[in-house]
């Protein structure tokens, strides 16, 4: 997948400065499909006893197609691979707080993570492979204000909050570049 085209960084990142009054840096996260490691929640984030006909249906075309696919790929790569590989973690306790950003995050076409010294939001500048001239104008889907807001630790790709959750997210290494020349 493609880095969006960089107007829509600074459509991101001119919406929360508008709200916030204050320097705003915009991360682009591409596919958030962290593992899990809450309870009540499956390890792909779903919910637990929820949908439970759906999840078997999914389990057995996941155990048979994702087998087969995972197999070619290792025969073809040389290497082990697996087709359902997520990056990122979400850790805590039952109904974590983590889990408003990062649900949040799963649903959006484009997420941001946009960050100030004081404010912390998701914003979804939608389909990343529209021109932007055509494109609606950012969403926030989530957003956090100290001291409600989790403690971002750049570097580490994680973000922590007050009841012990935590998100350690992956971006590309453009956007790892990125971020360490803003910080």
């Amino acid at each position: 997948m493609t880095l969006p085209n960089p107007e829509f960084r600074q459509r991101v990142r001119a919406l929360a400065e508008s709200q916030w009054h204050e320097p705003a840096i915009a991360i682009y996260l591409e596919d958030v499909k962290p593992e899990f490691e809450v309870p009540g929640r499956r390890g792909d984030g779903t919910v637990k006893g929820k949908r439970l006909v759906r999840r078997f249906f999914w389990n057995i075309l996941r155990g048979t197609v994702g087998g087969v696919l995972s197999v070619a790929l290792s025969f073809g790569s040389g290497t082990a691979a697996h087709v359902f590989f997520r990056l990122g973690l979400v850790t805590g306790p039952a109904n974590a707080q983590a889990l408003g950003l990062v649900d949040a995050a799963r649903r959006a076409h484009s997420p941001w993570l946009v960050y100030s010294r004081s404010h912390v939001a998701v914003i979804d500048s939608g389909l990343s492979f529209a021109d932007p001239a055509d494109s609606p104008p950012p969403t926030v889907l989530w957003h956090a204000e100290k001291p409600h807001a989790p403690l971002l630790a750049p570097r580490k790709q994680r973000l922590t909050w007050p009841d012990g959750s935590e998100y350690r997210f992956h971006v590309r290494a453009e956007e790892n570049s990125y971020l360490k020349q803003s910080l």
